[in-house]
């Protein structure tokens, strides 16, 4: 039976509506993050207890993304569609609306729970309204939200912030959102099983506990010391359980929450966990450059937007490059080259000191765009290229789902590493640190490491020099992320072969 498709004009509609829904659920994972401080002083939190206004979101959306296949198969992936976009720019205008810690903890929590449908949907709408030649082409449109939306969150939550106040970095989603559901509601059409499956809560359960207990692990780790910390062991055993638990009840049970036949097939299982690794370097980038331009050479907050925006041009250059060529060339290839791009960036950044200018800062992440723009729009076709049609609702949300569980383990990591390495680094700096060294008194001449005013300017002069090494590992670690990615690309078979 030949399968008929949306005419040409609908489908762009359908893609246009589509990728501004997806481009605002996306562009919420990163736009909070240089409006902390200011929200912060707002509502009288702590530094820890404002950290979670960003990972409440993230912990929201990684449990309730899984589930986004099945709610497809019941109800119908439009009505998913516009109910998950008519609820996620209603809590967006409740976190813009916020006046303390616990409210805004709160609504980021429904936000990132109703805003889960909208990538995975939006990705397996543009593959359903296109015939397979196209695909590719698709795929490169659908990267456009995928990648560039948390690339262009920091600087737009940055103009917006320093434009107005924190809170329109969520009350822009109102229009946005507006837009996208007005659109969607004429143009997009009902994809619907023929006989939707029934609700595994079991699975589900098991599924929700092992995300959220790994990533509250990841999150309060530092914070508690790690294994120090009962807590931290309580969370590791319940996820690692809750994880056993739920591969036992899917190998066993006759209707699974998670289908396994979609980790049969060798492209999507590879292609997902390439994804992880992008996950890591695209978020591990995007966590340590903001606080590292802000303290360590001072740049104010839209400035800071204005250096990473490289990053976006990057990726919507390459993009829209592949979205032309893509069909012509081995995929493969591109990812390859894509990772190599990712390392090469990290590398780049590697070669920073407190003298550097925004120069090189600018160029690695132009470079880092392009590269996740390589790596993210082919693999985004090739992992649905032999995966049955039956299977892209549930594919499309479990493939989300491990970029967002690759994101906010690498945040977390990096985020320790960082702060451990810089303390380690600072005491060995620091017994180096005597009037008899011959470094010190050619760095500093006439200083006088007595006074309390000099002493002070060296503390201050030992912190920087300790952070920036620190940065400079991490950066390192980033490298060696997407070096240890590259023989997976190896696994990976040509869509046709």
């Amino acid at each position: 039976m030949t399968e008929t498709y949306p005419p040409r004009a609908q489908r762009r509609l359908i893609v246009l509506f589509s990728m501004a829904a997806a481009i605002m659920n996306q562009i919420d994972t990163t736009i909070a993050n240089v409006a902390l401080p200011h929200m912060q002083g707002t509502t009288s939190a702590s530094r820890e207890q404002i950290v979670w206004v960003l990972t409440s979101y993230i912990i929201a959306l990684a449990i309730a993304t899984p589930m986004t296949g099945w709610l497809a198969s019941r109800f119908g992936r439009r009505r998913l569609l516009l109910g998950s976009i008519i609820a996620f720019t209603g809590t967006s205008v409740l976190c813009g609306l916020s006046t303390t810690l616990p409210e805004l903890i709160l609504f980021r929590v429904l936000q990132g729970a109703s805003g889960s449908a909208l990538v995975p949907m939006a990705q397996a709408t543009l593959l359903d309204i296109n015939p397979p030649e196209e695909h590719g082409r698709a795929m490169a449109v659908f990267g456009l939200a995928a990648i560039l939306g948390p690339l262009v969150g920091p600087v737009l939550g940055g103009w917006l912030t320093a434009q107005f106040s924190w809170h329109w970095v969520f009350l822009i989603n109102l229009p946005m959102g507006a837009i996208a559901f007005v659109g969607l509601r004429r143009v997009l059409p009902e994809f619907r099983d023929a006989s939707p499956r029934r609700f595994g809560f079991f699975g589900f359960a098991l599924l929700a506990l092992a995300v959220g207990s790994f990533q509250l692990m990841m999150d309060r780790g530092q914070l508690l010391d790690w294994f120090e910390a009962r807590e931290i062991w309580i969370e590791a055993t319940v996820a690692v359980l809750a994880l056993f638990l739920f591969a036992v009840h899917s190998l066993t049970s006759p209707e699974p929450f998670v289908r396994l036949a979609i980790f049969r097939d060798r492209n999507y299982v590879i292609a997902t966990v390439i994804g992880f690794f992008l996950g890591i370097m695209v978020y591990g980038v995007l966590s340590l450059l903001p606080p590292m331009l802000a303290e360590l050479f001072a740049h104010p907050i839209v400035l800071i937007g204005l250096v990473t925006a490289p990053r976006g041009l990057g990726t919507a250059f390459t993009t829209l490059v592949m979205a032309r060529f893509i069909n012509r060339m081995d995929q493969r290839l591109l990812v390859f080259c894509g990772l190599l791009a990712s390392a090469g960036s990290a590398l780049l950044l590697s070669r920073l000191s407190l003298q550097a200018d925004d120069t090189l800062v600018m160029v690695s992440g132009f470079v880092n765009g392009m590269g996740s723009s390589m790596i993210f729009v082919p693999l985004a076709s090739m992992s649905f290229a032999t995966l049955p049609r039956l299977y892209r609702n549930e594919g499309a949300a479990m493939g989300t789902l491990m970029r967002y569980v690759g994101s906010a383990f690498g945040i977390s990591v990096l985020e320790a590493l960082t702060a451990r390495n810089a303390a380690v680094v600072q005491s060995r700096l620091t017994e180096r640190v005597t009037v008899d060294n011959p470094v010190l008194a050619w760095a500093l001449p006439g200083i006088d490491p007595g006074q309390a005013e000099a002493a002070g300017a060296l503390v201050r002069a030992v912190g920087a020099q300790a952070a920036m090494v620190s940065y400079i590992d991490a950066f390192w670690l980033l490298a060696f992320v997407g070096a240890a990615a590259l023989p997976l690309v190896l696994l990976l078979r040509k869509p046709g072969t």
